[in-house]
């Protein structure tokens, strides 16, 4: 299997995590890619020119991260990351798109400081940032987080939060007022995690 990639990228992080935790991480061949500020080489894998793009041994093309994510956890039995069914699977899956609605949030704020300053919007950047603010906030009530056995959404959530510590320190996502720092040092400290720190 192939790997587009970028070794900053948060939604990559998730898939690269996904991939260690399964034990199949040394069957992704990682090819550098970045969709910045051309894609034309990641678009003929997937028209969108986004990264992570996984090219299966098959030669199918999978996108995006929660696609991947979830054709990796199929690949062995345990440990199951997305459970088959019923309630704990839209739990762990609602808390998947609660990280990437709060790396998406993030993402955006960069991208809009790379324009040029009169092209900024203060406002898209306002909205983005109180989005995060909710996101991190909303954290508290998920009870899948005092759970010690790793899932998805846990992996998401743990990533999210690394991306926002990388991106945007000043935010203080990990301040006692969020109540995240136990669950967190418990879980940064997974290889899968480890491995995959942006540099």
């Amino acid at each position: 299997m192939k790997l587009l990639y970028s070794p900053t990228s948060p939604y990559v992080r998730k898939v690269r995590a996904v991939a260690i935790e399964k034990g199949v991480s040394s069957q992704l061949e990682l090819i550098s890619a970045t969709p910045w500020p051309d894609p034309t080489h990641i678009a003929t894998l997937n028209p969108l020119g986004k990264i992570p793009v996984l090219v299966c041994d098959d030669g199918t093309e999978l996108y995006d991260s929660p696609v991947i994510c979830e054709y990796l956890d199929s690949l062995t039995p345990d440990p199951q990351l997305i459970p088959a069914a019923g309630m704990t699977r839209f739990r762990i899956l609602r808390l998947q798109a609660l990280a990437d609605g709060i790396m998406d949030a993030g993402v955006s704020i960069i991208l809009e400081k790379r324009r040029p300053p009169a092209e900024q919007s203060p406002a898209a950047q306002a909205r983005a940032l109180n989005a995060i603010t909710r996101g991190v906030g909303a954290l508290q009530g998920e009870l899948s987080l005092s759970t010690h056995a790793i899932d998805l959404g846990q992996l998401a959530i743990a990533i999210a939060i690394g991306y926002l510590e990388f991106r945007f320190p000043e935010l203080e996502v990990l301040a006692p007022r969020y109540g995240l720092q136990d669950w967190w040092q418990r879980i940064s400290a997974r290889p899968s995690l480890q491995t995959t720190i942006p540099n």
